[in-house]
Protein backbone atom coordinates (compact mmCIF):
# COMPACT_ATOMS: atom_id res chain seq x y z
CA UNK A 1 0.00 0.00 0.00
CA UNK A 2 1.14 3.79 -0.45
CA UNK A 3 1.04 4.27 3.27
CA UNK A 4 3.11 1.58 3.91
CA UNK A 5 5.74 2.64 1.21
CA UNK A 6 5.89 6.04 2.78
CA UNK A 7 7.43 4.75 5.76
CA UNK A 8 9.68 2.03 4.74
CA UNK A 9 12.49 3.93 4.76
CA UNK A 10 11.86 4.64 8.61
CA UNK A 11 12.34 0.51 9.74
CA UNK A 12 15.30 -0.06 11.97
CA UNK A 13 14.87 -3.79 11.85
CA UNK A 14 17.94 -6.37 12.25
CA UNK A 15 19.17 -7.95 9.17
CA UNK A 16 17.31 -11.59 10.26
CA UNK A 17 14.10 -9.18 10.39
CA UNK A 18 14.08 -7.40 6.97
CA UNK A 19 14.47 -11.11 5.54
CA UNK A 20 11.60 -11.78 6.78
CA UNK A 21 8.56 -11.13 5.10
CA UNK A 22 6.53 -8.15 6.29
CA UNK A 23 3.65 -7.73 7.06
CA UNK A 24 1.03 -5.46 5.47
CA UNK A 25 0.12 -1.96 7.53
CA UNK A 26 -3.82 -1.94 8.64
CA UNK A 27 -4.78 1.34 6.42
CA UNK A 28 -8.21 2.29 7.90
CA UNK A 29 -8.06 6.02 6.70
CA UNK A 30 -10.64 7.19 4.39
CA UNK A 31 -9.47 7.16 0.68
CA UNK A 32 -7.64 10.14 -0.73
CA UNK A 33 -6.89 11.10 3.41
CA UNK A 34 -3.05 12.26 2.66
CA UNK A 35 -0.92 11.98 5.97
CA UNK A 36 0.41 15.73 6.68
CA UNK A 37 4.70 16.16 6.09
CA UNK A 38 5.22 17.38 9.41
CA UNK A 39 3.80 13.49 10.63
CA UNK A 40 6.21 11.77 8.27
CA UNK A 41 9.08 14.17 9.95
CA UNK A 42 8.66 13.40 13.04
CA UNK A 43 8.24 9.71 12.79
CA UNK A 44 11.03 9.44 11.32
CA UNK A 45 13.20 11.85 13.40
CA UNK A 46 12.15 9.27 16.03
CA UNK A 47 13.29 6.15 14.75
CA UNK A 48 16.86 8.24 13.48
CA UNK A 49 17.24 9.64 16.98
CA UNK A 50 16.18 6.35 18.81
CA UNK A 51 13.35 8.78 20.68
CA UNK A 52 11.49 5.88 21.22
CA UNK A 53 14.45 3.42 22.83
CA UNK A 54 13.16 0.62 20.58
CA UNK A 55 9.49 0.90 22.09
CA UNK A 56 6.55 0.64 19.60
CA UNK A 57 5.29 4.36 19.43
CA UNK A 58 2.24 6.58 17.49
CA UNK A 59 2.16 9.32 16.40
CA UNK A 60 -0.86 11.25 16.49
CA UNK A 61 -2.61 14.27 14.05
CA UNK A 62 -5.08 15.82 16.23
CA UNK A 63 -6.15 18.34 13.91
CA UNK A 64 -6.24 15.36 10.78
CA UNK A 65 -7.49 13.18 13.34
CA UNK A 66 -5.52 10.90 12.75
CA UNK A 67 -3.25 7.89 14.56
CA UNK A 68 -0.20 6.08 12.87
CA UNK A 69 1.22 3.21 14.78
CA UNK A 70 4.39 1.74 14.16
CA UNK A 71 6.52 -1.18 15.95
CA UNK A 72 9.72 -0.34 17.94
CA UNK A 73 11.52 -1.80 14.90
CA UNK A 74 10.04 1.50 12.86
CA UNK A 75 7.63 -0.29 10.75
CA UNK A 76 3.95 0.96 10.23
CA UNK A 77 1.66 -1.46 11.67
CA UNK A 78 -1.06 0.52 10.95
CA UNK A 79 -2.78 3.76 10.39
CA UNK A 80 -6.62 4.48 11.28
CA UNK A 81 -8.52 7.65 12.26
CA UNK A 82 -9.50 8.77 15.87
CA UNK A 83 -11.97 10.58 18.16
CA UNK A 84 -10.39 13.14 20.43
CA UNK A 85 -11.58 15.60 22.81
CA UNK A 86 -14.33 18.39 22.22
CA UNK A 87 -12.21 21.31 23.34
CA UNK A 88 -9.53 22.63 20.91
CA UNK A 89 -6.50 22.93 23.01
CA UNK A 90 -3.61 21.39 24.29
CA UNK A 91 -3.32 22.27 28.04
CA UNK A 92 -4.12 19.37 30.85
CA UNK A 93 -6.31 21.34 33.67
CA UNK A 94 -4.77 20.76 36.90
CA UNK A 95 -7.12 18.09 38.96
CA UNK A 96 -8.60 16.87 36.32
CA UNK A 97 -8.01 13.29 36.82
CA UNK A 98 -9.52 13.29 39.98
CA UNK A 99 -12.90 14.74 38.21
CA UNK A 100 -15.60 12.54 36.86
CA UNK A 101 -16.94 12.87 33.17
CA UNK A 102 -19.55 14.86 33.46
CA UNK A 103 -17.39 17.36 36.04
CA UNK A 104 -15.28 18.25 33.73
CA UNK A 105 -15.73 21.82 32.15
CA UNK A 106 -16.30 21.93 28.04
CA UNK A 107 -12.90 24.39 27.78
CA UNK A 108 -11.02 21.60 29.70
CA UNK A 109 -12.18 18.48 27.92
CA UNK A 110 -8.72 18.51 25.74
CA UNK A 111 -6.68 15.98 24.35
CA UNK A 112 -2.93 16.96 25.80
CA UNK A 113 0.21 17.31 22.88
CA UNK A 114 3.52 16.15 23.78
CA UNK A 115 5.22 12.67 24.27
CA UNK A 116 3.69 10.50 26.73
CA UNK A 117 5.20 7.40 27.55
CA UNK A 118 2.56 4.76 28.54
CA UNK A 119 1.23 1.50 28.78
CA UNK A 120 -2.00 -0.66 30.45
CA UNK A 121 -2.93 -0.42 33.58
CA UNK A 122 -6.30 -0.71 35.53
CA UNK A 123 -8.74 2.03 35.72
CA UNK A 124 -11.54 2.32 38.49
CA UNK A 125 -14.33 2.45 36.07
CA UNK A 126 -13.59 0.95 32.84
CA UNK A 127 -10.83 -1.85 33.72
CA UNK A 128 -7.71 -2.31 32.29
CA UNK A 129 -7.06 0.28 29.65
CA UNK A 130 -3.70 1.99 27.91
CA UNK A 131 -3.04 4.98 29.36
CA UNK A 132 -1.08 7.34 27.59
CA UNK A 133 -0.84 9.89 30.14
CA UNK A 134 -1.98 8.76 33.29
CA UNK A 135 -1.08 11.78 35.18
CA UNK A 136 -4.59 13.84 33.07
CA UNK A 137 -6.06 10.54 32.68
CA UNK A 138 -5.81 10.19 28.78
CA UNK A 139 -6.31 6.66 27.27
CA UNK A 140 -6.93 4.69 24.15
CA UNK A 141 -9.80 2.94 23.72
CA UNK A 142 -12.34 1.01 21.48
CA UNK A 143 -15.39 3.93 20.26
CA UNK A 144 -18.42 3.56 22.70
CA UNK A 145 -21.77 3.81 22.14
CA UNK A 146 -22.73 4.30 25.72
CA UNK A 147 -23.84 8.08 24.66
CA UNK A 148 -26.29 7.70 21.09
CA UNK A 149 -26.79 10.92 20.96
CA UNK A 150 -22.94 11.56 20.75
CA UNK A 151 -22.80 9.07 17.42
CA UNK A 152 -19.47 8.54 18.21
CA UNK A 153 -19.21 5.27 15.60
CA UNK A 154 -20.60 7.26 12.82
CA UNK A 155 -17.71 10.22 13.40
CA UNK A 156 -15.30 8.01 13.10
CA UNK A 157 -16.37 6.46 9.78
CA UNK A 158 -16.97 10.10 8.60
CA UNK A 159 -14.03 10.79 5.88
CA UNK A 160 -13.90 14.21 7.60
CA UNK A 161 -11.66 15.17 10.50
CA UNK A 162 -13.98 18.22 11.28
CA UNK A 163 -16.33 16.11 13.48
CA UNK A 164 -13.96 13.99 15.21
CA UNK A 165 -13.59 16.07 18.49
CA UNK A 166 -16.16 14.65 20.87
CA UNK A 167 -14.81 12.80 23.86
CA UNK A 168 -13.57 14.20 27.25
CA UNK A 169 -10.16 13.96 26.52
CA UNK A 170 -9.58 10.08 25.99
CA UNK A 171 -8.71 8.91 22.08
CA UNK A 172 -10.80 6.75 20.89
CA UNK A 173 -10.43 4.44 17.76
CA UNK A 174 -12.68 1.08 15.90
CA UNK A 175 -12.90 -1.75 18.19
CA UNK A 176 -11.17 -3.40 15.20
CA UNK A 177 -8.10 -1.36 14.92
CA UNK A 178 -8.04 -1.27 18.85
CA UNK A 179 -7.44 -4.96 18.99
CA UNK A 180 -5.61 -5.85 15.73
CA UNK A 181 -3.17 -2.77 16.08
CA UNK A 182 -3.32 -0.77 19.55
CA UNK A 183 -3.30 -3.65 21.51
CA UNK A 184 -1.49 -5.85 19.92
CA UNK A 185 1.51 -3.96 19.58
CA UNK A 186 1.96 -1.82 22.90
CA UNK A 187 0.88 -5.10 25.19
CA UNK A 188 4.46 -3.37 26.92
CA UNK A 189 3.80 0.44 26.77
CA UNK A 190 5.23 2.29 24.19
CA UNK A 191 5.69 6.11 23.46
CA UNK A 192 2.73 8.18 22.07
CA UNK A 193 3.11 11.14 20.08
CA UNK A 194 0.59 13.87 20.13
CA UNK A 195 0.84 16.44 17.53
CA UNK A 196 -0.51 20.41 19.22
CA UNK A 197 -3.67 22.26 17.94
CA UNK A 198 -2.75 25.78 19.13
CA UNK A 199 1.18 25.31 20.77
CA UNK A 200 4.67 25.34 18.19
CA UNK A 201 6.29 22.54 17.13
CA UNK A 202 8.87 23.71 19.47
CA UNK A 203 7.20 23.65 22.59
CA UNK A 204 5.88 20.70 22.01
CA UNK A 205 8.80 18.95 20.85
CA UNK A 206 12.21 20.93 21.11
CA UNK A 207 14.39 18.25 20.52
CA UNK A 208 12.87 17.38 16.84
CA UNK A 209 12.04 21.21 15.95
CA UNK A 210 15.55 21.71 16.59
CA UNK A 211 16.82 18.75 14.28
CA UNK A 212 14.36 19.84 12.08
CA UNK A 213 15.50 23.40 11.69
CA UNK A 214 19.42 22.20 11.53
CA UNK A 215 18.50 19.84 8.32
CA UNK A 216 16.41 22.75 6.30
CA UNK A 217 19.38 24.82 7.28
CA UNK A 218 22.14 22.12 5.87
CA UNK A 219 19.77 21.91 2.99
CA UNK A 220 19.68 25.49 2.06
CA UNK A 221 23.12 25.59 2.09
CA UNK A 222 23.68 22.33 0.06
CA UNK A 223 20.99 24.28 -2.74
CA UNK A 224 23.13 27.29 -2.86
CA UNK A 225 26.24 25.17 -3.76
CA UNK A 226 24.87 23.87 -6.29
CA UNK A 227 24.17 27.17 -8.21
CA UNK A 228 27.10 28.23 -8.02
Amino acid sequence: MALALAFASFSAASAEEDAAQPVAAVDQLPQGQEVSGTVIELAGWVVAANDNQGYPFAVIDKAAAQILVFGGDGRLRGAAPGLFGSAVGDHTAPGIAGLALREIPGRDRTTPAGRFVGGFGPSIDAGRVLWVDYDSAVSIHPTATGVPAEKRPERLASPSPDDNRVTHGCINVSPEFYEQIISATFKRGGVFYILPDEASLAETFPEFAQSRATTQRNDGRRARSARQ
